[in-house]
C-alpha cells in the first residue's frame, strides 16, 4: 500500500491519504501537529509531532539561580502556574533539608487547589466549545474571573503568580482575604451545576463522547499517562493520597480520588468535573485550618546567596493535568547543574498513537480535546 499526501483524482481509491492537522489547529491549547494516515474517513495511523513551541526551558534553568528558576517553572503549563512553582521549590527545599512553616504549608495547599479549579474550568468550558457548544465557555470564564481576582489580590499576577519562594511564600495573605476567598468559593460552587445540566445533560454532547476514544488501563501504564485521563480509565492513582505532600496527609477525609472505568471522552469529562467539585471542598477545608492557626511566619529567612548542597533529588506533585516532576542535580553552586522536567501533557499526548487509529476523522477533535493538555507543557 503506497502513501500520497494528496488523495484526489486517479488511483485515489488504492492509496492512503496523509493529512496534517496543524500545526495551527483551533482545538489545541497551543501549537501541535498531528500527522494522520487516512483510509477514507477512518484514521489508520496517527503521529503527534511536537516541538513547535519548544524554548529549551530545561537548559534555561541551568543559567539561573534558585530564586530565579521559579519564573521559568510557572510557564510550561500556563493554566497551572502555581502548581508548577510548587514542585520546583519543593525540590530545592528537599535538597536544603529545609522545614517550611506550617502557615506556608496550608496556604500552599489552599492555593494549589484554587489553581486546580482554575485549570479545570478552562477545559470544562473549552471542551464543549470544540464540539460546537459555545455557551459553557462563557460560564467557565465567569467563574475563572472570580477566582483569578482572588489569586491576583495575593500575588499581583493573573496567570503567572510568582508567589512561591524557596522556604515558603512571598508574603502572608492580606487582611480579610480568607473571607473573600471563602465567599468566592461559595459563589463558584453554587453555579457548578450548570455543567451537569447544560453539558452532561445534553444528548448531543453525550452522543459525541460516549464510547468514543476509549483508552485502556494497559495503554495508560504503557505511556505513563496520569491525572484525570488515567483515572477515567480506572487507574486509581493520585499522589495527594498515595504519597501525600504539603497538607494533603491531613485532608484524607475530604480528598476524593475520582475514577471511572469506561475510559472514553465522556468519562474523562466527568472525572474533571467531579475533581473540580472536590478541589473546592479541599479549599474550604484549608481555609478552616488556616483560620485556626496562630500568627506566625510564612517563609524562612534565606542567605543572600542560596546554594544547594551537592546531590540530586526528585520532587513530584499531582498537578491539575497529571504528575509533574522535577529531577534536580546540584554541584553545590547557586544554579542547578541539571534540571529535568517531567510534564504531564508530554506523556498524555503520546496516547494519541493508540487512541486515534480505527476512529473516524469526525471524532478526532472530540478525542484530542478530551486529553486536556497544554502544548507548552508538552514542548517545555
Amino acid at each position: 500500500m503506497t502513501e500520497t499526501t494528496v488523495g484526489i483524482g486517479g488511483a485515489a481509491e488504492s492509496t492512503d491519504m496523509v493529512l496534517n492537522i496543524g500545526p495551527q489547529h483551533p482545538s489545541t491549547h497551543g501549537v501541535l501537529r498531528l500527522r494522520l494516515v487516512l483510509d477514507g474517513e477512518r484514521i489508520r495511523h496517527a503521529e503527534p509531532v511536537v516541538g513547535y513551541m519548544h524554548r529549551g526551558a530545561e537548559k534555561l534553568f541551568e543559567a539561573r539561580d534558585y530564586r530565579q528558576i521559579v519564573v521559568l517553572a510557572n510557564r510550561h503549563d500556563w493554566l497551572s502556574a502555581f502548581s508548577n512553582e510548587l514542585g520546583v521549590v519543593m525540590a530545592v527545599e528537599r535538597m536544603l533539608g529545609m522545614e517550611v512553616p506550617e502557615r506556608a504549608v496550608w496556604s500552599r495547599t489552599l492555593l494549589a487547589e484554587l489553581n486546580r479549579v482554575l485549570n479545570h474550568l478552562m477545559f470544562l468550558g473549552s471542551y464543549p466549545l470544540e464540539l460546537g457548544g459555545i455557551t459553557p465557555v462563557f460560564h467557565a470564564f465567569r467563574e475563572r474571573e472570580e477566582l483569578q481576582t482572588v489569586m491576583e489580590e495575593i500575588s499581583g499576577g493573573r496567570m503567572h503568580y510568582m508567589f512561591n519562594r524557596v522556604g515558603g511564600l512571598k508574603e502572608d495573605l492580606p487582611a480579610g482575604w480568607l473571607g473573600r476567598a471563602r465567599h468566592t468559593i461559595a459563589d463558584v460552587r453554587s453555579r457548578m451545576d450548570v455543567y451537569d445540566r447544560l453539558v452532561l445533560g445534553n444528548e448531543i454532547f453525550r452522543g459525541r463522547t460516549r464510547d468514543v476514544g476509549v483508552l485502556s488501563a494497559d495503554a495508560v501504564h504503557a505511556y505513563g499517562v496520569s491525572g484525570p485521563i488515567a483515572r477515567a480509565s480506572g487507574v486509581d492513582f493520585d499522589l495527594r493520597r498515595d504519597e501525600p505532600y504539603l497538607a494533603y496527609g491531613e485532608l484524607q477525609d475530604t480528598l476524593e480520588v475520582v475514577t471511572r472505568q469506561e475510559g472514553d471522552c465522556l468519562a474523562r469529562f466527568e472525572v474533571l468535573l467531579e475533581q473540580t467539585h472536590n478541589a473546592l471542598d479541599l479549599a474550604d477545608a484549608c481555609l478552616d485550618r488556616i483560620a485556626e492557626l496562630p500568627p506566625g511566619p510564612i517563609n524562612q529567612r534565606l542567605p543572600k546567596v542560596l546554594k544547594a548542597p551537592e546531590g540530586h533529588t526528585y520532587a513530584w506533585t499531582e498537578n491539575p493535568l497529571g504528575i509533574n516532576g522535577y529531577y534536580l542535580v546540584s554541584k553545590g553552586e547557586k544554579t542547578p547543574y541539571r534540571l529535568k522536567l517531567r510534564s504531564a501533557s508530554y506523556n498524555n499526548i503520546q496516547a494519541l498513537t493508540v487512541l486515534l487509529p480505527g476512529t473516524l476523522v469526525a471524532d478526532m477533535v472530540a478525542i484530542l480535546g478530551s486529553l486536556f493538555f497544554v502544548v507548552g507543557d508538552i514542548d517545555k
